[in-house]
């Protein structure tokens, strides 16, 4: 939502110099589904376990002779352990396991005897392809059969996850990690201090926008530097997947001036279809040059609750915070929240169009654009009759 050209008064009296040249780069101012790994039918064995308890009958009626013959098969079939086993293993399945891979992790850790032994308990039971993503406290030398109960039962799952919605900024992401896990405020915050986050030079230290929004599952033992660090390298690589750099400058735009667009999209659209449109119209200002007007930074200072509320006072308008876009020219000097990457790819690739001002309209669930201040105007009487009866606004 947007409050471009709220005030009636038009934004083209407060322009800026035009700069001398337009091709310098522009210079800022200031889930609850629970996973399961992924697994490949496991290959056929021939009835191993059925040969192996005839062959056992056998060993009960005919004496040794059958028993030397089953112990053959056993082996062929895979050695296992008697279990109950004893000591602590943590182990972990991956998102992407199949259950050849989780058997090779389970004899790597010692829990199981051999892979086979796994993977024929695993194939008689039709369940074991819900064998969820995470941390279980296991046992070494267990029976195979032991283990995949084990990894079956939900309630031996041991996860904490984190997740970041996408605007979300580091004031919202320091509370869920607080409420979601056992590390104190104290520690996400020195955390986010750490040299060693990994943040770029032109964060200047700033987290902000740089916590990608996803899900992030905390290992035991995991310290919360380690968890944000992965937040940090999930935007570097969202980064180098959508060649950022290169695209920005083709722009006209550092890196991070795209993820502040990318940004303020989050709080000023809320559809797919608004957010390249959005971006077209905070481009034409910059470019016309027009003050953006935004009540999204507004909000970033003042820290709302209600981030998506368009109304402003004039008081709060009045603020000497850099990020105020209605008394600073340009960009705002960095994010206001972490932007997810439909709109980074919105910022790299916006709508082509005129428009300069922009209007949602509840009534038709949409959004009103318009290169003309005039029916701009029109536009905000008409939201500010539909907000008199309804609560959306």
């Amino acid at each position: 939502m947007s409050n471009i050209g709220l005030i009636p008064e038009d934004p083209r009296h407060n322009r800026p110099p035009r700069p001398e040249s337009s091709s310098q780069p522009r210079r800022r101012s200031e889930s609850g589904r629970a996973q399961t790994s992924r697994r490949e039918e496991t290959p056929k064995r021939g009835g191993g376990a059925k040969v192996a308890a005839v062959f056992l009958a056998l060993a009960v009626l005919l004496g040794g002779g059958a028993l030397a013959t089953y112990k053959i098969i056993q082996s062929r079939v895979g050695p296992d352990f008697a279990g109950p086993g004893s000591g602590e293993v943590m182990f972990e399945v991956h998102q992407g396991d199949t259950v050849a891979a989780i058997g090779q992790g389970l004899k790597a850790a010692g829990v199981v005897k051999s892979v086979d032994a796994f993977l024929l308990v695993a194939k008689a039971d039709p369940d074991s392809n819900l064998i969820q993503v995470g941390f279980y406290q296991m046992k070494k030398q267990m029976a195979a059969q032991d283990a995949l109960a084990v990894l079956l039962d939900p309630d031996n799952l041991i996860q904490t996850r984190v997740t970041v919605t996408e605007g979300a900024r580091v004031r919202d992401v320091i509370a869920t990690i607080v409420a979601k896990t056992d590390f104190k405020k104290r520690e996400v915050r020195q955390a986010l201090k750490d040299p060693s986050l990994g943040l770029p030079a032109d964060a200047e230290g700033n987290p902000e926008g740089y916590l990608f929004p996803a899900t992030y599952t905390v290992a035991p033992g995991m310290s919360a530097l380690e968890l944000v660090k992965q937040m940090v390298e999930q935007t570097k690589q969202v980064e180098t997947e959508l060649d950022i750099e290169a695209k920005a400058k083709e722009l006209g735009l550092t890196t991070e001036q795209v993820l502040t667009v990318a940004s303020i999209l989050e709080y000023e659209a809320n559809r797919s279809d608004d957010y390249p449109k959005v971006a077209r119209v905070l481009y034409n200002r910059l470019d016309e040059p027009m003050r953006l007007q935004l009540d999204s930074t507004i909000s970033y200072i003042f820290r709302k609750t209600n981030s998506g509320d368009v109304w402003t006072t004039s008081k709060m308008r009045e603020s000497a915070s850099p990020y105020n876009t209605y008394t600073h020219d340009g960009l705002p000097p960095g994010p206001i929240g972490s932007p997810g990457r439909e709109t980074i790819e919105a910022a790299l690739n916006p709508a082509k169009g005129p428009w300069l001002y922009f209007v949602p309209d509840y009534d038709h669930q949409t959004t009103l654009y318009t290169d003309s201040y005039s029916q701009h105007l029109k536009n905000v009487e008409k939201l500010k009759v539909y907000c008199q009866t309804h609560d959306e606004c």
